[in-house]
């Protein structure tokens, strides 16, 4: 029996080279493949599959305007909808680190359609730049994938992780109300405040970030698909632009328009670097959160220990019974790494040089890392902290009896200045204020008692 062939020749305008025989890509891939070996970081498969649906409405759209036959369409489509579907994932080896302008990821994708598109048909139907990548260049299709992959990832992923968390804290806040604690400002005591105003804090917090986004969504709607080369629409027929950006919002679901100026698509990412801004303020957010409850749990004796968080695992290697607030700690390292993805999203906005900005691959891969971090660590956020937070009652109300800035509630009877000396009489000599009330001779005790309801103070 002989033996299977491993390798195949295919070729390409600099010559043959050997391919793997198993594989559907070609020349131009290989070739990448040999020469970017660095990192392990490899294209994300949601640009991939962003590829697939650009390039089965691309087809549509050459076929409606009579630029390509039905047939090579249709297979185009088939060959597209297998990657939808994952069937292809071992096609798609290439290094973010790669081209600026992602050409060979484009023509990767290309390439597979083709082969695979020529084994469906039985025949050399499919020529990879002349059918698969006609109308287009990699200049105007890496930026409309990217476009495309952001917003199926921010929909589908983002958005419903962050939706199911302001959801649970609309649940705790409910579950809270009536709990009175402890303000805190500069880490120092404070006024009283409820804790369901506390919770509803961190609510709204997500709620505003939802509506960044969304509104960030508006620019990431608009496709460069068109603007071929250098934005003029060399090669392309007129009307592809519409008509592509009409396919690719009915294959995607979302509501994807043609961008009023292709020049500016092809050279500008401020479209991406807005959009993960609202990335970066949700991380921000998140921070903020995850530390407010890892310090209100601190302890669970020798810290504030207001609330309790669900002990998901051991805490220590050495230390018996020790419990961490690891989801907190989760939460913030991906904030940092969120933060530094935002870095280098603006420097490579910043590097865009006459028709065309060749920083694309490393901005879309930090983009969904960000998208894919913070959607999930926000379910696990919820699902292993926030919906088992516990209010401490007993410690709370111990906490806010015991501050010395319930004094501010007796400003309005005897003054800023003695409240003042209140405070200070109270913390020097380990006395309630009401002592050092009386001892001062600032009220008499049947006053101080009937102004003086920190309950009332929120």
């Amino acid at each position: 029996m002989a033996k299977k062939e491993e390798w195949r020749l295919e070729r390409d305008s600099m010559g043959e080279i050997k391919v793997p025989a198993d594989k559907y890509w070609g020349a131009q891939s290989e070739r990448s493949f040999e020469n970017f070996k660095i990192g392990t970081e490899k294209m994300p498969m949601e640009v991939i599959r962003a590829f697939a649906y650009l390039k089965k409405s691309a087809a549509q759209a050459n076929e409606a305007l009579d630029k390509l036959d039905k047939k090579r369409c249709q297979i185009i489509g088939k060959v597209c909808d297998e990657i939808l579907k994952g069937k292809l994932d071992g096609n798609f080896p290439l290094a973010v680190w790669q081209t600026g302008s992602g050409t060979q990821s484009n023509m990767n994708v290309n390439e597979v359609i083709a082969h695979r598109g020529n084994e469906l048909a039985g025949e050399a139907l499919l020529h990879p730049n002349d059918h698969v990548n006609m109308s287009q260049s990699s200049n105007d299709t890496f930026p409309t994938a990217m476009h495309i992959a952001a917003v199926w990832e921010l929909e589908k992923q983002l958005l419903p992780a962050l939706d199911e968390l302001v959801a649970a804290f609309k649940k705790l806040e409910k579950a809270n109300k009536g709990i009175v604690t402890t303000g805190r400002t500069h880490l120092q005591d404070a006024v009283p405040v409820a804790f369901s105003q506390e919770i509803s804090g961190w609510r709204t917090m997500l709620e505003r970030n939802r509506q960044e986004i969304k509104a960030a969504e508006k620019g990431l709607l608009e496709l460069a698909l068109g603007g071929t080369a250098v934005g003029t629409g060399l090669n392309a027929p007129k009307g592809f632009d519409k008509k592509v950006a009409g396919y690719i919002a009915k294959n995607t679901g979302f509501s994807f328009v043609t961008a009023p100026n292709k020049f500016h698509a092809l050279t500008s990412l401020d479209d991406m670097v807005f959009a993960h801004g609202a990335l970066k303020a949700l991380a921000a957010n998140l921070m903020k959160m995850a530390n407010d409850v890892r310090w209100l749990a601190s302890g669970p004796r020798d810290g504030l220990g207001e609330i309790t968080i669900p002990a998901n695992e051991p805490g220590s290697s050495i230390m018996p019974g020790k419990v961490n607030p690891t989801q907190c700690e989760a939460v913030t390292m991906v904030a940092v790494q969120v933060m530094g993805n935002d870095a280098a999203i603006g420097f490579a906005a910043s590097q865009g040089n006459f028709q065309l900005n060749v920083f694309l691959p490393v901005t879309i891969y930090n983009f969904l890392q960000s998208v894919r971090l913070l959607g999930d660590v926000m379910v696990a956020f919820r699902k292993n902290c926030v919906v088992g937070i516990k209010a401490n009652k007993e410690k709370m109300a111990h906490n806010l009896h015991n501050s010395l800035m319930l004094v501010t509630a007796l400003s309005p009877y005897i003054g800023y200045d003695k409240c003042a000396q209140v405070a200070k009489l109270a913390f020097k000599e380990n006395i309630s204020l009401k002592e050092a009330v009386l001892k001062l001779g600032f009220m008499e005790e049947g006053e101080f008692d009937k102004v003086f309801h920190p309950e009332k103070m929120v």
